[in-house]
């Protein structure tokens, strides 16, 4: 992607007190596209492939604004919740918690009990806590199984956050 391309995904993106500076439709004009949700996937897949995390950032921005949510990204979300090259880990696992799909409960509880060298410095390990919250919303046995194991770590945040998704889910 361009900088100026950057620069036109960006406009996407709600600045307090001055709003958006760029529409969707002009963002799908420029790339020769129709769909929100088919730019956004083409742009971070090719992000990805050249592990250039600026792009990845621009992508989940498109996704964001085309209100895209579809099965079509649960791949690619759960591989970048893997990836150590790029620093938005806890955006990827907010995405992967609203698609509510079983199939993101291995990705999301490696998440909860990763810490990425970028956020070493984080004691209270909002990145786990997400991702216990993404565990929370998810239906059945598989989400429950993770949650009751992470009740157990060594730490107490994310012991905490599991015993609350836990309560919350009327499973404790």
């Amino acid at each position: 992607m361009t900088p100026e391309e950057r620069d036109l995904v960006m406009g996407l993106v709600l600045v307090p007190g001055k709003g958006r500076t760029r529409t969707l439709d002009e963002v799908l004009a420029h790339f020769g596209e129709s769909d929100g949700g088919v730019l956004a996937l083409r742009l971070l897949r090719d992000a990805m492939d050249r592990r250039d995390a600026d792009d990845v950032a621009m992508a989940l921005i498109v996704k964001a604004a085309a209100g895209a949510s579809g099965e079509e990204f649960l791949e690619p979300l759960i591989e970048l919740s893997r990836a150590d090259w790029h620093t938005r880990h806890e955006d990827v696992v907010r995405m992967l918690g609203k698609l509510r799909s079983p199939r993101t409960v291995p990705a999301l509880r490696e998440a909860a009990r990763w810490i990425p060298e970028y956020l070493d410095w984080d004691e209270n390990r909002a990145l786990a806590v997400k991702a216990i919250w993404a565990l929370g919303g998810i239906p059945g046995p598989e989400a429950r199984e993770a949650l009751e194991g992470l009740r157990d770590d060594e730490n107490e945040v994310i012991r905490e956050n599991a015993v609350n998704q836990l309560e919350r889910r009327g499973e404790l």
